[in-house]
């Protein structure tokens, strides 16, 4: 009988310092997310799965954390009906039973899903990619969840848009058009702005799965932005977008207050201690930087703010 090989990971370390992190990233899985009378969603998923480590254990257990990932995601394409959050759950759940040193599991996915659409004017049918966001984290306290999404739209900067309205509006005057004329052709021929592709990513946390439907998630992520962005687009939809952006010039913080509002209006069974993360970045078309805001807040407050 050979000799049983060391267990090197539980040795202790040289320098006893614990760590809030150990695991492995990169892990591609095919999970299926099962639909009530419909096909299911297949995601090709990208996973990331840690442990805490304490002080005097000198690694974790990488080839027993893989390993409850392929149990747990073997057993997610077999239930009926579930959530990516809750594949997230399951595995820090189960990391957490069989690892009896650690305290803290986490798991986060990210997977690309693919969207129907239908282009604004024309009504053809199109197809579009949102990136999905989900994870847990597994401890003692409980389980808390999240789900989310990343997606693309259109912003039209507000102040580059009144610049070019007081150019029109002057040189409008200068022709001898009247000042109630000039004021009903504003108004209905919304001024250039520099455009900018919008990069939107919002999640809710709660405890157990968030009481959110995905699908409404990504609506309200993607209507946060002056216009939405299709990959078919036909003449009339161009003229759609140009016109629905410039008529809806947000900076990147009336983005992330957009989706504030977005969040509380079409989720109010979300408890109020279920936190919200709004993240907008534009990439800018007339500087070499972009533009950023972020905000993070439980849905108690934000329901305060917005006075609902």
């Amino acid at each position: 009988m050979s000799e049983q090989l060391p267990d090197v990971q539980a040795d202790r370390p040289e320098v006893s310092v614990g760590l809030n992190q150990v695991g492995v990233t990169g892990v591609e899985k095919l999970v299926e997310i099962a639909r009530d009378d419909k096909r299911p969603y297949v995601l090709m998923a990208e996973f990331e799965v840690f442990v805490d480590l304490p002080s005097w254990r000198k690694g974790a257990d990488m080839s027993r954390n893989m390993e409850v990932v392929d149990e747990t995601l073997e057993a997610a394409v077999e239930e009926p009906a579930l959530r990516v959050e809750d594949v997230c759950g399951d595995a820090a759940e189960r990391l957490l039973e069989k690892h009896d040193y650690t305290s803290r599991a986490e798991v986060r996915m990210e997977a690309e899903f693919v969207v129907k659409d239908e282009t604004p004017a024309t009504g053809l049918p199109t197809q579009g990619t949102v990136d999905i966001i989900a994870g847990a984290t597994a401890s003692e306290a409980g389980t808390r969840e999240e789900v989310g999404a990343r997606v693309t739209g259109m912003t039209v900067c507000p102040c580059s848009q009144r610049m070019m309205s007081q150019r029109a509006r002057e040189k409008l005057l200068d022709l001898d058009v009247g000042r109630e004329a000039v004021q009903e052709f504003l108004a209905e021929v919304p001024q250039a702005g520099h455009a900018q592709r919008g990069h939107a990513t919002l999640t809710v946390e709660s405890d157990g799965s968030p009481e959110v439907d995905l699908i409404d998630l990504v609506d309200v992520a993607r209507d946060s932005m002056s216009a939405r962005i299709y990959n078919l687009a036909k003449r009339p939809d161009e003229d759609h977008m140009t016109y629905q952006a410039h008529a809806d010039a947000k900076f990147v913080e009336d983005c992330v207050r957009s989706m504030a509002e977005g969040v509380v209006t079409e989720f109010p069974d979300l408890p109020d201690e279920a936190v919200v993360s709004m993240k907008q970045s534009n990439d800018e078309s007339i500087h070499q930087h972009n533009a950023h805001a972020e905000r993070v807040a439980e849905v108690g407050t934000l329901r305060e703010e917005l006075g609902d």
